[in-house]
C-alpha cells in the first residue's frame, strides 16, 4: 500500500503562481510514473484531466492546455514531486489531484483546491 500527501494550493489572482507538492510513501512504493490530474467544478471524478506526467524513464508529458505555463519536477526527497504552475487563468480552477503508479497500482492524492480569480 501507498500513500500520496498534497500540499500547496489556494487563491490566486490571475496571472499569478502556485507550486503544488506530494510525497508518496510505502515501504514498497516504487513509482513508475507520478503525474497531476485536475476535476473542474461540475465535473465528475472520470473527467478528470491529466496536467502532467513525469515517468520513470524521465519522460514528461503535459495536457494541451498547459501551454507552458506549468511544469512538473522531482526533488531532492525521494517519491516528491511537484507542479509549478505559472500564468495561471480562470479556467485553471479545479480540485488538483496527485496520481501515481507503483507496482502496476494507481493511488491518489486527497486533491487540493486551486482557485483563479480576481
Amino acid at each position: 500500500q501507498a500513500q500520496l500527501v498534497q500540499s500547496g494550493g489556494g487563491l490566486v489572482q490571475p496571472g499569478g503562481s502556485l507550486r503544488l507538492s506530494c510525497t508518496a510513501s510505502g515501504s514498497d512504493f516504487v513509482a513508475s510514473a507520478m503525474s497531476w490530474f485536475r476535476q473542474p467544478p461540475g465535473k465528475e471524478p472520470e473527467e478528470r484531466e491529466m496536467v502532467a506526467t513525469l515517468t520513470s524513464h524521465g519522460e514528461i508529458f503535459y495536457g494541451d492546455f498547459v501551454k507552458g505555463r506549468f511544469t512538473i519536477s522531482t526533488g531532492n526527497a525521494e517519491n516528491t514531486v511537484y507542479l509549478q504552475m505559472n500564468n495561471l487563468k480562470p479556467e485553471d480552477t479545479a480540485v488538483y489531484y496527485c496520481h501515481a503508479v507503483s507496482r502496476g497500482n494507481p493511488y491518489w492524492g486527497q486533491g487540493t483546491q486551486v482557485t483563479v480569480s480576481s
